[in-house]
């Protein structure tokens, strides 16, 4: 039975609730399937030129288990009645990718990040990789279709877990990983977006894979909440040039870091001949508790002051020294890309 036995209420790590996200999703998604009139044969023309502007505002794209404080996961309710459950899929699996597209953002990510198989197995649910992956491309296309404007980024998460460059596999293991996950994605997707790389070698491995597939690929990298010129693994930042050129990246950004580290991370990274991108995160800093095995959100703490005057604030200071995209990771919600966006579009 599809996700069958995922009753859990209470779970032992991050990776437990992103999955229990999905089962809701699949759950839902496979009971409304009748009423789903996107096939897999739209996917080409369905997709979208890059916008002719000079700055891109981006932004993660989830549900489920989402890391943006105060937003509610739509549910289901129990019915008698199938088709109260059918009509109602359209608001639970659009609404928060519709959020960010309606606040103007140019490009939304599919909800994948987490979406490898070592994690689904955890649960006894591998056998719905492929579905989860093409669904999550879908009801972001679906999503930015309801608004009729925007690119779909394939968002392709680290393996083992974030933040965890120790974890890493091997780069001829990586490169396999990424090509299977790049290629389920491609036909749905604009681009394909490597999120959240801790080290080097890690990033190599991610490319390697996701290149295969023939799209656009971006590489957007974490850094030490400490020190933004190191990446999680200690690396220079000053490494990464060198990496996009050997891999013939155009396009690199910086991810999940505090703003502060973010703007020294850009600062490296700014007139090195590559397309810069930044988005951060919305927690105090990543802890040394979250880093430990079954580890939860709980261990990270959302900053008080990072309303979205202030984060626009970092997002301008971002683009005046040179930085082409912009946007907002995780504790980033409609709010903050709105403002960013009015600011972006006003001139």
């Amino acid at each position: 039975m599809l996700l069958s036995g995922l009753n859990k209420k209470s779970f032992g790590s991050r990776d437990e609730q992103e999955v229990a996200g999905y089962a809701d999703v699949m759950n839902i998604v496979f009971a409304s399937y009748k009423n789903i009139s996107f096939m897999d044969s739209q996917a080409v023309q369905r997709k979208r030129t890059p916008p002719p502007v000079n700055h891109i505002c981006l932004c993660r794209s989830f549900f489920g288990n989402t890391p943006v404080s105060g937003w509610k996961r739509p549910t289901v309710k129990d019915t008698d009645n199938p088709s109260a459950a059918e009509r109602r899929i359209p608001i639970c699996s659009l609404q928060f990718s519709g959020e960010y597209v309606a606040a103007g953002a140019d490009v939304i990510t599919t909800n994948s990040y987490v979406l490898h198989r070592d994690r689904l197995a955890l649960f006894g649910v591998e056998d719905q990789f492929e579905t989860l992956h093409r669904v999550a491309c879908r009801l972001a296309m679906e999503a930015r279709d309801v608004h009729g404007a925007g690119l779909i980024a394939g968002s392709l998460g680290p393996n083992a877990g974030s933040y965890r460059p120790d974890l890493s596999l091997p780069e001829a293991r990586a490169a396999e990983v990424f090509a299977e996950m790049a290629g389920l994605q491609a036909p749905y997707v604009d681009l394909l977006l490597l999120e959240t790389m801790s080290s080097i070698e890690q990033a190599r491995g991610a490319v390697m894979g996701a290149q295969t597939a023939g799209l656009p690929v971006w590489l957007a990298v974490t850094v030490d909440d400490n020190d933004g010129t190191r990446l999680r693994s200690g690396e220079e930042i000053s490494m990464l040039p060198g990496l996009c050129k050997e891999m013939t990246l155009d396009t690199v950004l910086v991810n999940c870091s505090v703003p502060e580290a973010v703007t020294q991370a850009v600062v490296e990274l700014t007139g090195c001949g590559l397309r810069v991108g930044a988005y951060a995160n919305g927690f105090t800093r990543i802890t040394d508790a979250f880093l430990e095995p079954g580890a939860t959100v709980d261990a990270l703490q959302k900053r008080l002051d990072m309303d979205p005057e202030t984060y626009a604030g970092f997002a301008a200071d971002w683009i005046s020294r040179g930085v082409g995209i912009v946007g907002g990771c995780c504790e980033v919600g409609p709010a903050h890309i709105e403002l960013i966006s009015k600011q972006l579009k006003s001139g």
